[in-house]
Formats: structure tokens, C-alpha cells, sequence
């Protein structure tokens, strides 16, 4: 596999404070990959870091895109998820008052330019590319099973299929690493299992690279080809999920006993 993200010696402080300490880390072509650690290690800092939510303090970000690898550092988030990094957030962030169709035509706008008199004057091309968008928004619900739902504000669904809609919507963007930020946050035993099932269907029919954040462990050790373990902002270990559970640092530090 070929390398698609290099991360080499970042920080970021915030004032006095030193959320991410000299991380470095490498995200290959179509793998899966579990952020994990203890509140306050700095994962969703170094989230917000890698998306553009935030400027590193110092070290560089390397991304090796469809025109060649560029540097992400500088860069605005809305430029980086152009170039195709896209991600959810902890806490739902769904246009909720928004259709489920809606809120995925948003995510589409992006890659399908207009030009103005078009626009202005509703012409055929407009029509045309605007029914072209709404199919394939169709077609992406469509597979995961949101298909009869496309007319209900996202408000109105069920908090599992929220998190399920925010997942699509982040992968109409067509990106080529999709950063998910504990997507299991707050579901019960039956909804895990089904965000399992879908992260699965992910990595399996989009073949892209997928990065959790995640504090269920039988839902890392069950996804996760490799683990970065993150302590007081600081690499801690990496490996793989029979490598991490094995490690006494990682045991001592964050999972407390091994995890079967």
C-alpha cells in the first residue's frame, strides 16, 4: 500500500498548553485506521488539525492528492475537503431542518460548477445538471438504505440514522479519506452494530482510507486494521489491534486489561 497522508513532528499549543506534542503518523490507500486514547489525549484536536479546523503550531502535513501531493498546512478547511479529506464531528452536525436529500445535495454542490447565465436564466444545462445531481444523491442513499426517507427533515429521524445521514452526506463529497470522529457516540448496543455493518460497507465499495476516533473497543478491535494510541497529546503507540492490546504502556495508560 502507498502512503495517501504523512504527518511528520506536529504540534499544537494553545497558549501554555500543548494539545498534540510532535505526532507523526502515516495513512495508507485504502485502509482503516482507529485514533484511540484517554479524554484529553487530543484526538479531535489532531482531527481538527488534519481537516483544517485548525492551524498546526508546527510540522508539516503532506497529502497525496488526484494532481499530486500538496501541503495541507495553510490551508482552509473547505480547501482541504475540496482537495478530498472529509469528516464528521462529534456532536451531529446535520442541516436539520433540512430534507435527507437536501442535506446531501449540499455536500454535492462542490463538484458540479454552473456557469452564471445559466443560473441567472434558468437554462437546459442548468436543468439538466441539477436532475443529474439529485440522481446520483438518490443512488448514494439509495445504498445505504435511506432511500425511503429522502422527503423527512433530518431533525426527524432517528439519532443512529442522523449519524448514518451524516456519514453519507460526508461521502457524497467523493472523498478519498473519510476522518469519522467517534461516529458511535451516544448509540445503543443494536445502533453500534449497525454503524459496524456500515463502516464496513464503506471501506468495502468505496475502497477508501477511513480514520475513527473511537472509544468502543470491541468496535476498533473488530474494524481496525492498525491503531494510533494517543496519551497527553503524544504518540504512545501503534501497531495492530493484537499489537495495541498487548502493549503495557497502552494497557496502563488507557485500556485498563486486555481487550478479547
Amino acid at each position: 500500500m502507498s502512503t495517501i497522508l504523512k504527518v511528520d513532528d506536529l504540534v499544537k499549543n494553545f497558549g501554555g498548553l500543548t494539545a498534540v506534542s510532535d505526532v507523526s503518523m502515516t495513512l495508507n490507500d485504502d485502509e482503516l485506521v482507529a485514533l484511540i486514547g484517554p479524554n484529553g489525549a487530543g484526538k479531535t484536536t489532531l482531527f481538527n488539525l488534519l481537516t483544517g479546523v485548525i492551524t498546526p503550531s508546527s510540522g508539516a502535513i503532506s497529502f497525496r492528492g488526484p494532481k499530486g501531493t500538496v501541503t495541507l498546512n495553510g490551508k482552509k478547511a473547505y480547501q482541504i475537503a475540496n482537495l478530498g479529506l472529509a469528516r464528521t464531528f462529534q456532536n451531529i452536525r446535520l442541516f436539520k431542518d433540512l430534507t435527507v436529500l437536501d442535506n446531501v445535495l449540499v455536500a454535492m454542490t462542490s463538484q458540479y460548477k454552473e456557469g452564471l447565465l445559466s443560473t441567472l436564466f434558468r437554462l437546459p444545462s442548468y436543468y439538466k445538471k441539477e436532475a443529474k445531481i439529485a440522481k446520483e444523491a438518490t443512488e448514494l442513499l439509495a445504498i445505504f438504505d435511506l432511500q425511503e426517507s429522502v422527503d423527512v427533515l433530518a431533525k426527524n429521524l432517528p439519532y443512529g440514522i442522523q449519524r448514518r445521514l451524516e456519514i453519507v452526506r460526508a461521502l457524497a463529497m467523493k472523498p478519498q479519506i473519510l476522518f469519522l470522529d467517534e461516529p458511535a457516540a451516544g448509540m445503543n448496543p443494536e445502533e453500534t452494530a449497525d454503524l459496524t455493518r456500515l463502516i464496513k460497507k464503506v471501506q468495502r465499495e468505496f475502497h477508501i482510507t477511513v480514520v475513527l476516533i473511537e472509544h468502543d473497543m470491541s468496535l476498533v478491535m473488530n474494524l481496525a486494521e492498525r491503531i494510533y494510541v494517543l496519551d497527553h497529546g503524544a504518540m504512545l503507540a501503534q501497531g495492530t489491534p493484537t499489537e495495541i492490546k498487548q502493549n503495557p504502556a497502552v494497557i496502563k495508560a488507557y485500556l485498563g486489561e486486555e481487550v478479547s
